[in-house]
């Protein structure tokens, strides 16, 4: 009897055709889910990473592209720049030859300039690779160095052609060296220089040197001056001076003439102060040398200041 009422207690239990149930403990339930979640964090994470990966290559991939451009642009420039120094310093060294031979004219002997930063490990030969900074800016050092060695010679150069010039003229005309313009009538800058200006429309007989009012006018030889005082023609006060075998010399726009007609002047002596009076735009001195009455390049007599 007791053991047909435990059948039937099972048959309640678990009915015919229906699945037998599992239990899953607590702790084995936490388990799976704490499993489970960090599962799922590694996977997330492990896609943001490789997202975040891709997108940083992607950025330094443009960044390098942009890189290699803007380094293609600054050789091109460099190569540029390296190609007119090369053409500046080919053509300094044509004006040199050229200024070897005008100095074999004056017969004076060539002096060989080294430059600064020479020596004797002279190197050379085909450049295929790159060009960088500093091999261009050694190429503009050494333009820079010539200039600055060979600044002196053409000084000395012009100097030896300007008294050459003199002494021939003074061999021709019979004249003393102080009857031949040879300094600057004022202190100043050359505002206009002798020749043709304005496009070609005005040829100007003298030269322009700028400086403020009242500065003074020298005589730029011995002389008598023929002229002092107003002259309706353009030139303001203005003061000649004839200083015998045909040269004379011519000072114009004064603000105030200190000499007289028929006076003997020295070299150096002050004969008038600058202004702007006559065709003037500024204060300045108008200085014209004239052989036999037609004008000439002053600035062939302007050997020093």
């Amino acid at each position: 009897m007791l053991e047909e009422n435990n059948r039937n207690n099972i048959d309640k239990a678990n009915p015919p055709g229906s699945e037998e149930s599992v239990t899953i403990s607590k702790k084995l339930y936490k388990r799976f889910m704490v499993t489970g979640i960090v599962g799922a964090l590694i996977i997330i994470i492990a896609v943001v990473f490789s997202a975040y990966v891709w997108v940083s290559n992607s950025g330094n991939r443009a960044r390098i592209q942009d890189l290699q451009k803007v380094n293609q642009q600054q050789q091109e420039q460099l190569q540029q720049l390296d190609k007119r120094a090369n053409k500046i310093e080919s053509n300094l060294n044509d004006l040199l030859k050229l200024q070897d031979q005008l100095q074999q004219l004056t017969g004076k002997p060539q002096v060989p300039v080294k430059a600064t930063g020479d020596s004797k490990n002279g190197q050379g030969g085909p450049h295929n690779g790159p060009v960088t900074i500093s091999e261009v800016s050694k190429t503009y050092s050494n333009i820079e160095n010539m200039v600055n060695a060979y600044q002196g010679r053409l000084k000395e150069l012009k100097q030896q052609l300007n008294q050459d010039l003199i002494t021939r003229q003074l061999s021709n005309l019979g004249g003393s060296s102080s009857s031949i313009p040879s300094i600057w009538p004022a202190q100043g800058i050359i505002s206009s220089p002798f020749g043709l200006r304005w496009g070609g429309t005005d040829f100007h007989p003298g030269i322009d040197i700028a400086n403020d009012v009242g500065t003074p006018i020298h005589a730029t030889a011995d002389g008598v001056v023929t002229v002092a005082g107003w002259n309706a023609g353009g030139y303001g006060n203005m003061v000649d001076i004839d200083h015998g075998h045909g040269i004379m010399t011519r000072y114009g726009h004064a603000s105030y003439v200190v000499v007289k007609a028929g006076e003997h002047v020295k070299r150096g002596q002050i004969i008038a102060y600058m202004g702007s009076t006559g065709f003037s735009t500024g204060p300045h001195v108008h200085y014209e040398v004239r052989i036999n009455g037609r004008p000439v390049n002053p600035a062939s007599y302007m050997l020093r200041k």
